[in-house]
């Protein structure tokens, strides 16, 4: 493999027709030419862009390295500091505050005790689409409505409120308004959280919410708070959910192992996260001037750190560009790594250990209604990777 140096400047990449769980060509043309190459911000700002994994974990894991909103040298202007609360993009002691009282929360043990209300929203989307069926998007049916509604419980969120609420979700995590939509979806959004902090400070309830109103945290911090938690709970998994249904339809030999044997959803779990890696890229400030890579990052220069590519390794795993629900090689970077790990993670892992099996026993003849070339991705300058729509049907 040469370690020249290459020079990407056409992010966002489009993906090749035909291959929607794939990094696009140009991210993988870069990784092939070494696991760091020049990059220039749509900005005009000069970067770099990182497609190894050992280098984004070692990036991630480092210091020097900031998550600060206002760093980012990526405009030929100045961005303002992340809003109170919005720890994903803050550094220590700020981002700790913030993350601290939500850690215990999130553990391992308190989300798999949630596994049976899992279950039970589970079957009832299942249910419905089986009641509306032979046909169904899985988007709308069973993807969205699963982590929706898991999270609008954590959160508190009125059942009554929850159609309105996914609608502003959607419009500005969706990557396909305009500025002035995005802008206006975003508002509602904030003032809604705005409104059930308020609520839940005067009538504190049974949720996370709640349980934050009793801590030292503003209302204004649990407001960016609550979006984050938003963020990592909602759209994430909802697009893991239909794009890794699209992915096991797809690969019918995988998904016939997967049915075969029920022991297998743990390991096909972290597989699917490693293949799709629907959280894309990240990016981080040089504090001072850092080598990585053999090559200098001075000092103010923003580098993009690209998931799905380091999750593509050949270094790192054989086979990169296989699905394999049997791969023994872990350590994926889907949730990140260092400080900024997902804290949903666990969450979100419960949910497609229960989602995944439960949809295919319902529906053993469940397959995609369109070709798979018909199926609309959602834009590259999503966040997030996913579907915009899944077509199914299945045999009565």
């Amino acid at each position: 493999m040469s370690e020249s140096l290459h020079t990407v400047t056409t992010l966002p990449a489009t993906r090749r027709p035909g291959c929607p769980f794939d990094p696009p060509a140009e991210l993988i043309d870069a990784r092939r030419h070494g696991p760091i190459s020049r990059y220039t911000h749509p900005g005009g700002r000069p970067g770099w862009l990182i497609t190894g994994y050992d280098l984004v974990r070692s990036v991630l894991a480092d210091s020097r390295f900031s998550s600060r909103k206002e760093l980012l040298d990526v405009v030929d202007f100045e961005l303002p500091p992340a809003p109170p609360g919005e720890f994903l993009l803050m550094d220590e002691p700020q981002h700790g505050r913030y993350r601290k009282p939500l850690v215990g929360r999130f553990t391992v043990r308190r989300m798999r005790l949630l596994t049976e209300r899992v279950e039970q929203i589970t079957a009832e989307c299942l249910d419905a689409m089986e009641e509306a069926g032979p046909s169904a998007d899985l988007v709308t049916a069973f993807a969205k409505p699963i982590p929706t509604i898991v999270i609008c419980e954590l959160l508190g969120v009125p059942y009554e409120d929850r159609g309105s609420f996914q609608e502003q979700i959607d419009a500005f995590m969706g990557g396909e308004t305009s500025d002035e939509e995005l802008i206006a979806a975003y508002t509602a959004t904030q003032d809604y959280l705005a409104g059930l902090v308020a609520a839940k400070r005067a009538h504190p309830t049974d949720d996370v919410l709640s349980e934050l109103t009793g801590s030292d945290l503003t209302d204004e911090e649990l407001k960016g708070i609550s979006l984050i938690l938003l963020a990592a709970g909602l759209d994430t998994t909802a697009n893991m959910l239909a794009l890794g249904t699209f992915a096991l339809l797809q690969h019918p030999e995988q998904l016939a192992a997967l049915r075969a044997e029920p022991d297998l959803t743990d390991r096909a779990v972290e597989e699917l996260l490693r293949y799709l890696t629907v959280a894309k890229s990240f990016m981080r400030t040089a504090l001072v001037d850092v080598e990585v890579g053999g090559r200098l990052i001075e000092a103010g220069t923003t580098v993009v750190l690209s998931y799905n590519t380091a999750d593509r390794d050949p270094e790192r795993f054989t086979d990169p560009h296989v699905l394999d629900l049997r791969r023994q090689e872990g350590g994926h970077l889907a949730f990140g790594h260092g400080i900024h790990q997902c804290l949903g993670q666990q969450l979100a892992r419960v949910e497609m250990r229960v989602a995944f099996p439960a949809l295919f026993k319902r529906f053993p003849t469940l397959r995609l209604a369109v070709p798979a070339e018909e199926v609309a991705l959602r834009p590259e300058t999503a966040d997030i990777h996913g579907v915009k729509s899944l077509p199914v049907t299945w045999d009565v």
